[in-house]
């Protein structure tokens, strides 16, 4: 496998690396996510917050649960995570497959609720809506069919960046969003996968700009990354680490945090990273490192996204 040159990356404030959290708003609730907030907010650590604008109001939904922009007090709670230097970014309009109109409707709830449109995107499980999703992430022709068989969805269920489909809004996508998150790994520092991040794509046009991220499902999966011997390794190297995980999921029992996640943050606050939201990291990085991506980078990246998609779905 041919492997990526590593620039080094000098970070604001003499910072020796960058971390950050993308938390997707699955079965979020105010109960199970404040204490999480509350103990990043206690160690200076800022990240990116998810929130759904509208309720689900159809049936069998596995995400049911979550609250929305329509319940008042997560609401509230919301928006005073803005006030205090949270990012609030986008997870769709709602749990489950939304039509053009919707979508673009709850792009205008976001803004009524915060100010701005929200500046980065990741696409949320089996929306149809979601913008190049599936197959669609991929440009190898082998790797395309293995994930179509795998993933047990048809050629052409994620419609939102085809212009004919009622589910399209790739247009407002470019518009209003700056970085579309897409493939997601084990690794920490991922620029030792991708090197090039933020980074241009032109065969997916509707993104301005797309980046990656380390994959932690739960509390779990984020304390199984975030090792102290993994931090060590993310802080000697000067590496860039963005969390994909939710909050939502096993962080806190009982509304207290667990302490093993607890610990995970204690060991960062005592180092010398920078935290700061998605958008800012990346916007900091697009002014050092982003441009094109390169096709050997982009086959590599490929090729160990499927390596760990595998270890996953075999070892969890």
């Amino acid at each position: 496998m041919l492997s990526c040159e590593i620039v080094p990356t000098a970070y604001p404030e003499n910072r020796r690396f960058a971390f950050t959290i993308y938390d997707d708003t699955d079965v979020a609730t105010l109960a199970n996510v404040a204490p999480v907030y509350a103990a990043l907010s206690a160690r200076g650590i800022r990240i990116t917050k998810t929130a759904w604008p509208h309720r689900w109001l159809g049936e069998g939904s596995n995400f049911r649960s979550s609250e929305t922009l329509e319940d008042g007090p997560y609401l509230a709670f919301l928006q005073k995570l803005a006030q205090d230097g949270f990012e609030l970014g986008w997870h769709n309009a709602t749990m489950e497959t939304s039509a053009r109109a919707q979508t673009l409707d709850a792009f205008e709830r976001h803004r009524e609720a915060f100010g701005t449109y929200p500046r980065v995107h990741a696409n949320h499980a089996h929306n149809q809506e979601n913008v190049y999703w599936g197959e669609d992430r991929l440009d190898s022709a082998i790797l395309r069919t293995v994930y179509r068989r795998l993933n047990g969805r048809p050629a052409g269920h994620y419609q939102g960046h085809v212009p004919a489909s009622p589910y399209f809004w790739g247009d407002v996508c470019r518009e209003r969003i700056d970085y579309v998150r897409n493939l997601s790994f084990h690794e920490v520092n991922l620029l030792r996968i991708n090197p090039t991040i933020p980074y241009q794509d032109p065969s997916r046009p509707y993104g301005k700009w797309w980046f990656s991220s380390t994959d932690a499902e739960d509390a779990d999966a984020f304390v199984a990354r975030c090792t102290p011997a993994a931090l060590d390794a993310l802080e000697a190297q000067g590496g860039v680490c963005i969390i994909a995980t939710h909050l939502g999921k096993g962080y806190t029992i009982d509304g207290l945090m667990r302490p093993d996640v607890t610990a995970v943050f204690d060991d960062l606050a005592k180092r010398d990273g920078w935290y700061v939201p998605v958008g800012t990291l990346l916007d900091y990085l697009r002014s050092t490192r982003g441009g094109p991506l390169p096709r050997a980078e982009r086959r590599q990246m490929e090729w160990r996204w499927a390596a760990d998609l595998l270890r996953r779905r075999l070892f969890g």
